[in-house]
């Protein structure tokens, strides 16, 4: 498959994942919230935090793939695309970052975190990568 086919099937990996990571936060910070389940919090965190890491390596997956087939196919790629990409990859920095001090609304961070980042991957792919 060629580079190029692997960036926009990871483009729509990258929305779903992130997408369904962050529905997925919010919805464990108003049981958490709520007092609900209380049985379940511990079987809630753990793989809520493996598909939050497995969802951000994706992305980051996805914008490799993109630079090694910009640089492989020798063209020129809109600002723009480059912008939105790398922004991506320091927001799932700048929300690792925060985590210990909103500890108290972790799941909140990651949940608006990874809707943002699902957002961003959006406006990505709709504007054109190449000039």
């Amino acid at each position: 498959m060629a580079l190029r086919s692997i960036h926009l099937w990871l483009g729509w990996v990258v929305v779903v994942t992130n997408g369904a990571v962050g529905l997925w936060a919010l919805a464990a910070h108003w049981l958490d919230k709520a007092r609900v389940a209380r049985q379940l919090d511990r079987t809630r965190r753990r793989p809520l935090w493996i598909a939050t890491a497995v969802a951000q390596l994706l992305l980051a997956a996805q914008v490799v793939v993109g630079v090694v087939d910009m640089q492989r196919r020798d063209v020129d790629v809109s600002g723009l695309h480059l912008f939105y990409g790398f922004i991506s990859l320091f927001t799932v920095g700048i929300v690792y970052s925060y985590q210990h001090q909103v500890a108290k609304w972790r799941y909140l961070l990651y949940g608006f975190g990874s809707l943002f980042l699902m957002g961003l991957a959006i406006r990505t792919m709709l504007i054109p990568a190449i000039e």
